[in-house]
């Protein structure tokens, strides 16, 4: 049976990339250092991904297990060893922890084998599987690196499907019916059911990234100033979904520009994805959603960036601000990310964290209308 190796068993790899795998007639050996997870996989061996829709409907998944890559590192090189791809879901600060077992597995499966290895990181961040090369390209000696042309690839990719947090006591994993999974590549490789291969990511991430991590991350710093305890809810106030779409506007003008995608298919597109988030079966948390505010206010990330190539490109970002704003005032006491950033403004102000965190210089406009706008809100 074919194979694949897929680093991460949480709800995002049991409920989307490794249930594509399996639908394609995969076995999926899902690595991971969650030993309740892995047992389950290797002594179930199947697991339902239910659909969060109005009527009903689950998928089986079978031929899958589970090795722990922290007490088992043979077992993920004998799988590497055998697979035809090797995924990832596991969050883009985690790629540069799983690289250097990677590496020691692509090693020792070039001097067994010559057959072609695919290698995704299917990660919420540009550039991830560029990200992870450079990391296993870190921890491989020269001889192995001259071996990996025609016989390992890396491609980068986007993923895009809502998997809310659930119990986690079960296999079983809750997600939307929606998904995306889009592949840049100009090779021929072997199909896998979902995916879908483009010669350019960069219009397909940066659209995904700027509407649907940007859009879920304004629902879920306001919903959280509101009060709002999920995402549907948030959107029920029809005053904050107004400002979503405002904001999603504003990185759809850049997007129009810069790709030149059409203006009415794009605006389309948003409002696709508003009714995507308000999908009440999904019980999608606001403080889920803005976990992790370091990453998101990264300069890269769904909030910064789109505000910066704004501002490059003369355009509006009043509302982006107001965005990144409400996730400077994101004060989740249960965040690790989020005290860290009230610590921070606490001690030298809002604009210091976006010095540090987001790259934005003090003098700078976006900086200084992010701070009247924080201002606004706090008052």
């Amino acid at each position: 049976m074919k194979q694949a190796v897929h680093f991460g068993a949480g709800n995002i790899g049991r409920g989307f990339i490794g249930a594509l795998f399996s639908k394609s007639d995969y076995h999926v050996t899902f690595v991971d250092v969650a030993d309740q997870i892995i047992d389950k996989l290797n002594e179930e061996k199947t697991y339902q991904v239910n659909l969060a829709q109005a009527e009903p409907e689950s998928i089986t998944i079978e031929h899958v297990s589970g090795v722990n890559n922290m007490k088992d590192e043979a077992g993920v090189i004998e799988a590497v060893g055998q697979a035809t791809y090797l995924t990832t879901a596991i969050g883009p600060n985690i790629l540069p922890r799983i690289a250097p077992l990677i590496a020691k597995a692509i090693t020792e499966r070039l001097q067994a084998t010559d057959e072609k290895l695919y290698v995704i990181a299917c990660e919420n961040q540009i550039g991830a599987t560029d990200i992870l090369k450079k990391y296993i390209f870190d921890n491989l000696e020269e001889e192995t690196k001259n071996k990996l042309d025609g016989n390992v690839y890396f491609f980068n990719s986007a993923v895009d499907r809502i998997v809310p947090i659930q119990d986690s006591s079960s296999l079983d994993v809750l997600v939307e019916p929606y998904y995306e999974w889009v592949v840049e590549t100009t090779e021929t490789i072997p199909p896998v059911e979902g995916m879908t291969i483009v010669e350019d990511l960069a219009p397909f991430i940066e659209r995904k990234l700027f509407t649907v991590n940007t859009g879920h991350a304004v629902i879920a710093y306001l919903g959280y100033l509101a009060g709002k305890p999920t995402i549907d809810q948030t959107l029920a106030d029809s005053e904050i979904e107004d400002q979503v779409r405002e904001t999603l506007k504003e990185t759809g003008a850049y997007l129009v520009k810069e790709y030149g995608l059409d203006e009415d298919e794009h605006l389309a597109y948003i409002n696709k994805n508003i009714e995507r988030f308000k999908n009440s079966y999904l019980n999608d948390g606001v403080t889920r959603v803005g976990r992790a505010p370091i990453r998101k206010l990264g300069p890269d990330d769904r909030l910064v960036r789109p505000a910066t190539q704004a501002q490059k490109a003369g355009l509006p970002y009043t509302y982006l601000a107001k965005a990144i704003a409400a996730a400077l005032a994101f004060d989740n006491p249960e965040d690790e990310d989020a005290v860290k950033i009230q610590a921070m403004i606490q001690e030298n102000g809002p604009a210091t964290v976006l010095k540090e965190i987001s790259g934005l210089d003090a003098d700078s406009e976006i900086t200084q209308e992010v701070i009247r706008q924080y201002e606004a809100l706090k008052a």
